[in-house]
């Protein structure tokens, strides 16, 4: 008796979800590691006053860190199928530019601000809304069962 093994073949609209979700994952990580999160000491659950940024860079709170290790997860998950793995990035993009606004239009010194933001991270945010719809939009083209999206 012999054992088959079944190799998934991932498309590209997989593979970037797979990617995508990976690096949300690793950062979501990275933000609970002090060292790596300057002044690690005044992180807050949920506030514009934790003091907290990934790389001296990047406002980051406990709920903030939580939200990318989701974000991970989610891509991962949803890696499995091409539409899936599509609709992680075309509506994960979408939610990353709402979220850009939302950091453009709120002070980050209000207490509206309590993911937090900063002007780093709301720049951020716009280049990944893009990049993740970018990447929907572009590699589902390529991939096969997406009827030629």
């Amino acid at each position: 008796m012999s054992t088959h093994t079944r190799a998934t073949v991932r498309g590209p609209v997989q593979q970037a979800a797979m990617l995508v979700g990976a690096v949300f994952l690793l950062v979501g990580i990275l933000g609970f590691i002090p060292g790596i999160t300057t002044s690690y000491g005044s992180m807050e659950f949920a506030s514009h006053e934790s003091g907290a940024e990934l790389l001296g860079i990047f406002q980051i709170s406990v709920l903030h860190n939580l939200v990318h290790l989701l974000y991970g997860v989610a891509g991962l998950a949803m890696a499995r199928t091409a539409s899936a793995a599509y609709s992680y990035l075309l509506v994960g993009g979408a939610i990353y530019l709402v979220l850009w606004i939302y950091g453009l239009a709120v002070g980050h010194d209000t207490d509206a601000n309590f993911v937090p933001l900063n002007t780093a991270d709301d720049w951020l945010h716009f280049v990944l809304g893009i990049l993740m719809i970018g990447l929907a939009l572009l590699l589902s083209r390529r991939s096969p069962g997406r009827g030629g999206r």
